[in-house]
């Protein structure tokens, strides 16, 4: 018997969707089988389209969030803390 195993991403481990619509077919039979609702982004490191459980309309995404930096120490065993 066969099986097949799709291709993914190297850095975010996610299944690659080579267009939208392949990728919102999966997310849609997702919500029947499963009951999880699941949305349809374009990932920026592979170019081709992964599924997300959070909602794109309520999340930002990470490279939107700042930290402020705090100084850090050079004494030997310092673990900043955020």
């Amino acid at each position: 018997m066969h099986f097949f195993t799709p291709q993914r991403c190297q850095t975010t481990s996610k299944i690659m969707y080579h267009d939208k619509a392949m990728a919102e077919r999966a997310a849609d039979q997702s919500f029947v089988s499963r009951g999880v609702r699941l949305w349809v982004y374009q990932c920026e490191y592979c170019s081709t389209w992964h599924l997300t459980s959070r909602d794109p309309a309520t999340t930002l995404p990470h490279h939107h969030i700042e930290r402020s930096r705090k100084p850090h120490s050079r004494k030997r065993g310092y673990k900043p803390r955020w």
